[in-house]
């Protein structure tokens, strides 16, 4: 097919509110214009890509596919400069496309190609969520939402036709569509995409930050003692010897939040050399820990638990063990995942002398 694509880099993104241009702030580890590029080169619908920037000298791209000019001072004039430069390539069909959305999908691109063979504009567009009110003077009247469209881009056109609406164009306009509405040209309307959103305000793009905390704990087994693990009381012949009962599940799980939180470790908040936590309860030491990360306003995004012992077998504790370790952490079981490991009868462990407990935990922070 011998289409184009003309992608509207040059704003100067005012409510965006940032130092350097909207388009050029990292989104998902990129720039947020380059989502576009990759996304059109990957689809291989193209035979020409005309990137439209506020300074082009910034841009570093080496393709022969993808040409980059100066924009304008509006957006309706950098896309008329976009067309300007492809009229001598002898475009059939053209995709505007801003920048400023980078969630589109190449099956959004495929639909839109394939719609124009039999259409000169289509348009990606979904009715409103939320209720419409229009202000007309002082007067506030309701819309319905489900006549009411919000359109998207990359939008498709038939290029002779949006040339010829764009050249005689004199009013700023906000999308290509309009041209075509407001001179009553027929618009096939498709369904857009709810992840197409577009980029406005910094707050679009502040991703959420996660972190990870690893923990590690091993005791040594001894008899006639009795064995806790996560929080709960395992049959077994020997219990975990230590300052407290030596629970490593739940040590290591503290041990991981702590990690996460940049609180250093159990063993400064809760030192063995301090008889106040002689055979003190790991659910205890866990309690204090989750109450920092509450108060720091943050959540867990997942546990993941390896416990490495010969015996016992974790899979016949595994149900009971994440149901004390939900309740206890106040999270759901779906959260968590124990593994049970083995190490061959090698060591401590492998004489079944010894357990140990090695845990990965990643939380997020409300905004």
């Amino acid at each position: 097919m011998n289409c184009a694509l003309i992608i509207l880099a040059s704003g100067k993104s005012k409510r965006f509110k940032s130092k350097i241009p909207k388009q050029y702030n990292i989104y998902k580890n990129k720039p947020i214009y380059i989502h576009s590029i990759e996304k059109a080169l990957n689809s291989k619908l193209f035979n020409k890509i005309v990137l439209v920037s506020d300074n082009p000298k910034r841009i570093k791209i080496n393709d022969k596919r993808i040409s980059v000019i100066k924009g304008g001072k509006e957006r309706s004039d950098s896309s008329l400069l976009g067309l300007r430069f492809l009229k001598k390539f002898n475009i059939k069909n053209v995709l505007i496309h801003d920048a400023a959305r980078p969630n589109f999908s190449i099956k959004l691109l495929k639909d839109l190609t394939k719609n124009l063979k039999s259409n000169i504009a289509v348009i990606p567009a979904l009715n409103s969520r939320d209720s419409l009110k229009y202000k007309i003077k002082n007067k506030i009247y309701n819309l319905n939402r489900d006549n009411s469209y919000l359109t998207q881009t990359p939008q498709a056109f038939r290029f002779k036709d949006l040339y010829e609406l764009a050249i005689k164009q004199k009013a700023k306009i906000t999308d290509e569509a309009t041209l075509f509405v407001e001179t009553d040209k027929k618009v096939k309307f498709i369904k857009g995409e709810n992840n197409n959103n577009k980029i406005t305000f910094i707050e679009d793009i502040n991703s959420t930050k996660n972190f990870m905390g690893i923990g590690f704990d091993i005791h040594k087994l001894v008899k006639n003692k009795t064995l806790f693990l996560g929080g709960i009381k395992i049959p077994f012949h020997s219990g975990l010897q230590g300052h407290s009962d030596g629970d490593v599940i739940l040590h290591s799980i503290t041990d991981a939040i702590l990690g996460a939180l940049r609180q250093k470790d159990i063993g400064t908040h809760f030192p063995s050399n301090n008889n106040k936590f002689k055979n003190i309860r790991s659910p205890k030491m866990l309690k204090p820990i989750i109450e920092k990360l509450n108060k720091g306003n943050f959540y867990f995004n997942n546990i993941d638990i390896n416990l490495i012992c010969e015996k016992p077998r974790v899979s016949n504790h595994r149900n009971k063990i994440i149901k004390s370790l939900a309740k206890l952490l106040d999270i759901d079981e779906s959260l968590i995942n124990l593994k049970g490991k083995t190490v061959e009868k090698l060591g401590l462990i492998g004489k079944e002398k010894a357990i140990a407990c090695e845990v990965i935990v990643s939380i997020s922070k409300y905004d």
